[in-house]
């Protein structure tokens, strides 16, 4: 057993783990990950981890890593039987809709989105019939009711590409959830929120909160700073950034730039993830938590595979899965 265990920790280090982005031992990290990569094993069971997972559960036990996007589009070629997804609700539901057959999990039952919670489907068909005929193109993070009654669902990787060919088509579209992302996108696109895009009054809990005025705190203290920021993030923010996308575009923008500094205005467990990827380069720490993603854990993860509940695996009915799933099929077809 001390040979497997320590064959586990020289897997942990090799792929970048180290204690100083762990809240224990690796010893203590190993003997939870040994045990969960067997149990997987036995059961055909894989792991899809957001990137704002924990760096031990990301290194350790994610087979697939990705934002909503790269999860949404990779969980359609899984061949195991069983979808352990390290993400909140939402994703969970997007992975059973496109994967009817198989049994999926979310290892918290915490795991739940402000964003997506700021709007139901009553809300979409009030807006439907206020805007009759306009387009509802609704971010991912929303429940599987939402994107049923939506025509086309986005990540914050592809909203700007998707946006730009729904309005060669349309003068007006409705945008929800998100305020901020919907009023960045305004921005970009040179529309006029209100007018050109109907938003919705949602919000993240973790972006809606960063402050601009230390950005430019920052960028005195390190000259040569490369300030990244999430769509999700207010539009004063994104004034004050030099980029702005979501974790997969930032996690590009990185590899392909040398700044003397990366400052991330995003989830913690992005930094964690981009300091492991890229050693060599610096990061600046300005991020909040999310508690939703951090109440999964590698004992939670271990739990529902030894204990797997009904409370914990995602179920969509199949009417609305079946309508959900055209508004996801849409996005990719549009994002090609």
């Amino acid at each position: 057993m001390e040979a497997v265990l320590n064959e586990e920790i020289k897997r942990l280090s090799g792929k970048g783990l180290r204690e100083s982005c762990l809240a224990r031992g690796l010893p203590a990290v190993a003997a939870l990950t040994e045990k969960i990569n067997r149990l997987k094993k036995e059961k055909n069971a894989i792991v899809c981890a957001h990137v704002y997972q924990t760096p031990d559960i990301i290194c350790g036990v994610g087979d697939i890593i990705g934002d909503s996007y790269k999860l949404a589009d990779d969980s359609r070629k899984m061949a195991a039987d069983i979808i352990i997804f390290c993400g909140v609700r939402f994703m969970g539901e997007t992975a059973k809709i496109l994967n009817p057959s198989k049994q999926v999990y979310i290892p918290s039952r915490n795991a739940g989105c402000s964003l997506s919670e700021s709007v139901n489907a009553e809300d979409v068909r009030k807006l439907k019939a206020r805007y009759p005929g306009l387009p509802v193109v609704t971010y991912i993070n929303t429940s599987a009711e939402v994107k049923a009654e939506s025509d086309c669902v986005v990540t914050s990787a592809n909203a700007e590409k998707i946006l730009r060919r729904l309005y060669r088509k349309n003068e007006k579209i409705i945008f929800i959830p998100d305020r901020f992302m919907g009023a960045n996108l305004a921005k970009v696109l040179g529309k006029t929120p209100g007018k050109d895009i109907i938003l919705w009054q949602g919000s993240c809990v973790v972006h809606e909160k960063f402050n601009a005025a230390v950005i430019g705190l920052y960028r005195k203290n390190y000259p040569g700073l490369a300030v990244l920021a999430h769509a999700e993030c207010p539009s004063d923010i994104i004034n004050a950034v030099d980029f702005m996308g979501g974790t997969g575009d930032m996690l590009h923008y990185i590899e392909n730039t040398n700044a003397t500094a990366y400052l991330l205005v995003t989830e913690c467990g992005f930094g964690e993830l981009a300091r492991i990827r890229f050693p060599q380069k610096n990061f600046i720490a300005m991020c909040r938590l999310c508690p939703y993603m951090k109440s999964i854990t590698l004992e939670s993860i271990l739990d529902v595979l030894e204990n797997p509940r009904p409370e914990l695996e995602v179920s969509v009915p199949p009417e609305i899965a079946a309508r959900a799933k055209k508004s996801i099929e849409k996005m990719f077809e549009l994002a090609e």
